[in-house]
């Protein structure tokens, strides 16, 4: 038996997405910025799209631009801004979790002298408005925080978080990576006074190489790849017309069953947990049940490893995930973790479980059982 428990590292691609795709692929193969027949095909296929992630988001169709996926999002955003206003200020405030494709790039300003500080995230995973409004300088060009954590799934206050930056500093943009909470809660980015949200296809059943970013009309940012005149000049490059297909198809299903697969999700996450805490001793949660979504869920394990438990799943055919994907390869300990306060130990003994609307309890039960057989066995081998 195979149990897939690595969902927010990617999703698989739903057979509605895949066959609209092919079909895309076939008979809609103009160029966008053509002005025949099969051109405007094309371009129709991003109208719909834009449309539809519009009134999902609480904003204008003109306001979405197509990128490669949440990475390209989140640097077009925040590099972008930062380049666009680095003569009216040079300090931006960002949470301690942030996602490496933000996090990096801030550090890579603070390389060249710009100011950040670092928003802590407590002992459970989330941003306190309140110490963020001491944190924001007439001199703040962009604060930017995340909706939901890759690693924890706790999701974040954002209305109140964007009220606060704007009370401090009406000027200053806010910026929010969405990728982990787009089609799994709502949110209306004009009330939440967001003036940037990034998002990928590949996290709700939609292919790779596909996302989108928000971008107020109201905003002016300095693009990062330069060409041709597509998207208004800010993200040129003929459009990815099969995955913006994709990316309709995931965003639709994704919405329309938001309120079935949370409900789904929420009881395999508890029957997770719940058989694991039952059967197993010296566990601990990482963040918490309450305020996080229900497809994502971070536990270790005393005296094991987590790459070493990894492995171990991945025999009986069990996949999981030490960590963000985009880091999970590399050397060094989550600083997601490490944001929480945990020691270097409890850092490396952390394993991430996280489940799409494709789970079973089959599976849940499977992955149960096999941590049960391979936790005792496991530390027994561990050196005190």
């Amino acid at each position: 038996m195979e149990a897939y428990l690595d969902n927010a590292a990617t999703t698989p691609v739903s057979q509605d997405v895949a066959d609209t795709m092919r079909e895309i692929m076939l008979k809609v193969y103009g160029n966008p910025s053509s002005l025949h027949k099969k051109g405007m095909e094309a371009e129709k296929v991003l109208l719909q799209t834009r449309m539809l992630l519009a009134r999902q988001l609480g904003v204008q169709d003109k306001e979405i631009l197509f990128t490669s996926g949440g990475t390209e999002a989140n640097n077009l955003a925040v590099s972008g801004i930062l380049e666009s206003r680095k003569r009216r200020g040079k300090h931006v405030v960002m949470s301690a979790f942030e996602h490496p494709s933000v996090s990096a790039c801030v550090r890579y300003y603070a390389e060249q002298g710009w100011g950040v500080d670092v928003l802590s995230v407590g002992d459970k995973g989330f941003v306190d408005p309140e110490e963020l409004k001491p944190l924001i300088r007439p001199d703040t060009v962009l604060v930017t925080v995340m909706q939901v954590n890759n690693e924890l799934g706790t999701i974040q206050p954002i209305e109140a978080i964007g009220a606060a930056v704007k009370a401090c500093n009406a000027q200053c943009h806010f910026h929010v990576d969405g990728v982990q909470g787009f089609g799994k809660v709502p949110i209306n980015l004009k009330k939440a006074k967001v003036d940037s949200y990034s998002l990928s296809a590949h996290k709700i059943h939609g292919p790779k190489g596909i996302g989108a970013l928000y971008l107020s009309s109201k905003t002016s940012i300095i693009p990062m790849i330069h060409g041709g005149s597509q998207q208004k000049g800010l993200r040129s490059g003929t459009e990815n017309v099969p995955g913006v297909a994709g990316l309709f198809i995931a965003a639709k299903q994704s919405f329309e069953d938001i309120d079935e697969n949370r409900s789904k999700l929420e009881a395999l996450k508890l029957r997770l947990y719940r058989g694991v805490v039952d059967r197993l001793e010296d566990v601990h949660l990482n963040g918490t049940l309450e305020n996080a979504v229900p497809n994502i869920l971070n536990m270790r394990f005393d005296n094991v490893r987590g790459e070493v438990l990894l492995h171990a799943l991945e025999s009986a055919g069990i996949y999981v995930s030490t960590g963000a994907a985009c880091s999970s390869n590399k050397s060094g300990l989550s600083e997601t973790l490490k944001a929480l306060g945990l020691n270097d130990v409890q850092v490396d003994n952390a394993i991430r479980f996280s489940f799409s609307k494709y789970t079973t309890e089959e599976e849940i039960d499977y992955c149960i059982e096999e941590l049960g057989k391979n936790i005792p066995k496991l530390r027994r081998f561990t050196r005190k």
